[in-house]
């Protein structure tokens, strides 16, 4: 196998795997290969560090008394705040509402957005590309109202099929709600000409930015989309993140999610007021410990720097495709031009959870089953896949090793 050459020579991936203490494990007595990065990335010793340092020095509530830890635990929150505008270039700080994962932040839209604005024998566009969490609120919503959801089909590469779209759009089309990169496919969709077509028709655009926000450069004022999700574990952060832009002109048009604490301005027993947003979305005392070191994830991205990340993710995933593409018991799944790094493949010959089990045998960790995808997978013919993910930490080596020991399977495998 020929290996490519990484052109960026700035970039070293030992320096950056260092950072990384659950790189450094054995499973299996093997050395770990990490290439689940699409479930959840590793997270570096800094964000770590950040979150005992929260527990040490600053654990107090937010918002809420006048201390002087009160008052270092809710600068920390908000600095957090600002840096999530900066990295998808929010046009301000009140537009990033703090949730507990993307999942939540797309139930937030469709209840408090879909039920005020979707009426009976209304529209919600979504593909049929979606992960389920861009799939079952906007199912429930349109049960709850009466409405209807649409699908944009693909194409056998795993592309949205763009005429269709522009055919499925009306002017009863509210909501279309669209993953900017599948979990399963790696496909990068064309949110701006959606986004137009959509804007055109009357429509408000939801992206589920999950899989993009670790690997692109997201601008949400370029790409004018009204809402962009992501979580923060998926970006080298803690667990029970979610960001959520919103548009403020629709955020204050918005009535309030969840109610308590925080997203209130008055209340008496016979009526409350609502708070400014973002704190009208934010109910209850929020996650401020994994908040605040969530700030420590976005600055070691841009640290490193997207630019550099991707380039070394393209050559790990061209150089993934290009192997597997070599080994005639293999079926790739997912061939668009334009992906992040994510490779999809089943070996017909073997179940994809024994793939998966005997990989893990040797120390690499993918995912196996439906992905949380299973119209896709419908639409491919399928019951599940292997997926291998990558991240900005993993090395050709790794990869190296993986095709062989895919290769090694399927030539056993009779």
């Amino acid at each position: 196998m020929t290996r490519p050459t990484l052109q960026h020579h700035a970039f070293d991936v030992q320096k950056i795997r260092a950072q990384f203490p659950a790189l450094q494990q054995t499973i299996h007595g093997k050395p770990l290969t990490y290439l689940d990065n699409a479930s959840t990335t590793q997270k570096p010793q800094v964000v770590l560090d950040a979150l005992l340092h929260y527990y040490q020095h600053h654990n107090a509530n937010v918002h809420r008394a006048i201390h002087a830890l009160a008052d270092k635990a809710t600068e920390a929150l908000e600095t957090t705040r600002r840096s999530a505008q900066a990295f998808i270039h929010a046009a301000e700080p009140e537009e990033i509402i703090f949730t507990a994962g993307t999942t939540v932040s797309i139930n937030l839209v469709a209840n408090s957005y879909g039920q005020t604005f979707v009426q009976a024998g209304d529209e919600v566009i979504i593909s049929h590309m979606e992960h389920h969490a861009n799939i079952v609120p906007w199912q429930l919503l349109c049960q709850a109202q009466g409405a209807h959801l649409k699908v944009v089909p693909i194409s056998d590469t795993g592309e949205l099929i763009m005429p269709a779209f522009e055919e499925l759009l009306t002017t009863r089309t509210k909501i279309v709600a669209i993953t900017y990169a599948s979990n399963i496919l790696g496909t990068i969709n064309p949110i701006q000409e959606i986004v137009a077509s959509a804007h055109a028709a009357g429509a408000v655009v939801l992206v589920d930015a999950s899989q993009a926000a670790p690997h692109l450069a997201i601008d949400v004022q370029d790409l004018g989309c009204d809402f962009l999700a992501f979580s923060v574990h998926k970006a080298y952060g803690p667990t029970g993140v979610g960001i959520l832009y919103g548009r403020r002109s629709l955020l204050e048009r918005m009535p309030p999610y969840q109610g308590g604490g925080e997203m209130i301005k008055e209340v008496t027993l016979a009526k409350t007021t609502y708070n400014e947003i973002p704190y009208k979305f934010e109910a209850g005392t929020p996650n401020i410990a994994d908040i605040v070191a969530s700030q420590a994830a976005l600055a070691f991205i841009e640290a490193v720097g997207q630019a550099t990340m991707r380039a070394h993710e393209e050559q790990l995933l061209s150089y993934a495709h290009n192997q597997l593409s070599k080994l005639d018991k293999v079926q790739l799944i997912g061939t668009a031009p334009s992906k992040i790094g994510v490779v999809a493949f089943n070996v017909p010959s073997m179940h994809h959870l024994d793939v998966g089990a005997l990989l893990d045998a040797q120390g690499i960790a993918v995912r196996t089953g439906h992905g949380c995808a299973q119209p896709l997978m419908h639409r491919f013919g399928v019951d599940g896949v292997v997926r291998a993910s990558f991240a900005v930490y993993n090395t050709l080596q790794e990869v190296e090793q993986f095709i062989t020991a895919v290769a090694k399977l399927t030539q056993e495998k009779k």
